[in-house]
């Protein structure tokens, strides 16, 4: 192909658009996307190609011409625990937030990647099926959650997925047994391969409903009393320090409402950091060090974000 590269060494957006035409229509491919558009926080630079995937087959096609063309790719599930730098991605972001399918086989429920953490818990609920309540207030998708094991109050999505199902970089279908995932705190062996997930099958409990449905809200309602839901975050910024509490920490340091520019800690809970406005990943950044820096001086502890942080320096 003539013109491949541009004078930077990077592919032209257009040619990468024309490497997958045969395979998504125009309205599933986009040129320079904002990711802003595509993130909780709401920030982000523009990919240089956003790809939008229907179906598993769909997927394991473009991620197929991806590699056979050595492009970059990035995969994006519902942009809840990300941070994107304001010079954006580079290569092509594949979205699987269109996959989009729930399966129930006895106590097993087979998950699409794309289906949100939220419906995921409330399709248990409807089907008597109990063990998703803690995730129900967990914004993104399951595919996310399955990545970063996401968790709260006690649950953690390694204690319900049995199996999942990824496409590689050559488009093939592997399906990992969870004891083959590398499960730990905030960590799955997909952050480490870079696989595409497609779907989880969750191993559940028969359940009453009513109770099932009383744990979901008053998990919700526990949420909105004590975290900025009204504000765009990325949900807990920080991975939890072994005997420390986050929050705690940063409170009594008096940080609450500390901010630069338009990225503020939360005043409503310390352990959140919160675009207030037009932040850009440049002004969270600087917030994240200033905190890391004044936890270090005055505690002796290192924070580490639990925020991916993904994109152009």
């Amino acid at each position: 192909m003539s013109n491949y590269f541009n004078g930077k060494g990077t592919y032209m957006n257009k040619e990468y658009a024309q490497i997958f035409s045969n395979v998504l229509d125009e309205k599933q491919i986009k040129i320079n996307e904002p990711m802003s558009r595509h993130t909780t926080f709401g920030i982000g630079g523009p990919a240089d190609c956003f790809l939008v995937p229907k179906t598993a087959e769909e997927l394991c096609v473009v991620s197929k011409l991806a590699h056979r063309n050595h492009i970059p790719v990035f995969i994006l599930g519902g942009g809840a625990n990300l941070l994107v730098r304001d010079k954006g991605i580079r290569g092509v972001v594949i979205f699987t937030g269109r996959l989009h399918k729930i399966e129930q086989s006895g106590n097993l429920l087979k998950v699409s990647s794309g289906v949100s953490t939220a419906q995921a818990a409330q399709a248990a609920y409807e089907r008597g099926l109990s063990g998703m309540e803690f995730a129900s207030g967990i914004p993104g998708t399951i595919g996310g959650a399955a990545y970063m094991n996401a968790g709260a109050y006690g649950g953690e999505m390694s204690k319900i997925i049995v199996s999942a199902t990824t496409c590689d970089a050559r488009g093939d279908l592997i399906t990992y047994d969870s004891r083959d995932i590398g499960y730990s705190y905030r960590h799955s062996l997909f952050m480490e391969n870079g696989e595409a997930i497609v779907d989880i099958t969750l191993s559940l409990k028969p359940g009453n409903k009513k109770d099932i449905r009383a744990l979901m809200d008053d998990l919700n309602h526990r949420r909105r009393t004590k975290q900025p839901l009204e504000k765009r975050s990325a949900g807990s910024t920080f991975k939890r320090p072994s005997g420390h509490f986050v929050g705690q920490m940063i409170e009594e340091l008096g940080l609450k409402g500390y901010a630069v520019g338009d990225a503020q800690v939360s005043e409503k809970h310390a352990g959140f950091l919160i675009n207030n406005g037009h932040a850009s990943c440049e002004d969270m950044l600087h917030l994240i060090h200033d905190v890391q820096q004044k936890v270090k001086e005055n505690y002796g502890v290192d924070l580490h974000t639990e925020v991916q942080i993904v994109g152009e320096e």
